[in-house]
């Protein structure tokens, strides 16, 4: 059961600033840079229709980073049908010349993707579901005073299903090394429920859309209107603690609602 919806416009904390929710090397509002994955190998397996005998194993995290090596689900280049691959966040295009990029690539707007070099030819042939219980974002206060820290929320379906965000993946080849396999996650303009929150959220696909996604169909004409917000009365949004800035946090207690002050009910 997910935390009941609470809160947003005018709602203050008292924290301590948080632990930026990016790394340092990456943009300062990036979005979405944490997300929470609780749901068994079993619960994924049967909701995006892969086989369970054939996922590597993992297991449930709570504070998914970036730079992190998570599952994603993507077709196989040999039999075509769905396989979970471990893949770290944040995107090295395969021309890139270290892996460095990969810092600042953890997200890729949907409206430039198909432009930006670092993007467009994933876009066009290499498309991957990340699946999530949960993403956090850490509300800017209203007031430009230094004391007053960053809030972050958790935001999930209203049904508690996992879902998945709309993902890019790349093979990058070292010298002297095992391929680098890598992701990022699209991001779109923020629905009424993520607009007090944040001004980006990440692209969440619908279930009957997943194959459109992950078919690679013509490059030329990549699934586009599937980047768009999802909608926000299937949605919910709560405050939680602000530990979870803390990537050495990783416990179910970071998806409690936390009690803030000044809390006002969003609708």
């Amino acid at each position: 059961m997910l935390p009941g919806l609470i809160v947003l416009d005018g709602a203050r904390s008292q924290l301590r600033q948080a632990t930026l929710p990016c790394p340092a090397r990456t943009i300062l509002w990036c979005m979405c840079g944490r997300f929470a994955r609780r749901s068994t190998q079993q619960v994924l397996a049967d909701w995006f229709g892969v086989d369970m005998e054939d996922m590597p194993w993992f297991a449930p995290s709570y504070n998914v980073a970036p730079q992190s090596v998570q599952p994603v689900v993507r077709l196989n280049r040999d039999s075509g049908g769905r396989e979970v691959a471990m893949l770290r966040w944040g995107l090295v295009p395969f021309w890139a010349k270290d892996a460095k990029l990969g810092y600042s690539t953890i997200n890729a707007r949907s409206e430039e993707a198909a432009v930006k070099p670092a993007y467009r030819d994933a876009l066009k042939k290499r498309r991957c579901l990340v699946p999530a219980d949960a993403f956090y974002e850490w509300q800017r206060p209203n007031s430009n005073s230094p004391a007053m820290a960053k809030q972050p929320f958790a935001i999930a379906l209203s049904s508690g299903q996992p879902y998945a965000m709309a993902g890019l993946w790349e093979s990058w080849q070292p010298r002297d090394a095992a391929p680098l396999e890598t992701f990022t996650i699209l991001t779109t303009d923020p629905n009424s429920l993520m607009e007090p929150i944040h001004n980006r959220m990440p692209v969440i696909l619908a279930a009957q859309d997943y194959a459109r996604w992950l078919d690679p169909g013509d490059p030329a004409r990549p699934p586009l209107d599937l980047l768009r917000p999802y909608p926000a009365d299937l949605m919910v949004a709560w405050p939680v603690s602000d530990r979870v800035g803390n990537v050495r946090n990783n416990d179910p207690q970071l998806l409690d609602r936390f009690q803030t002050l000044g809390a006002v009910q969003l609708r």
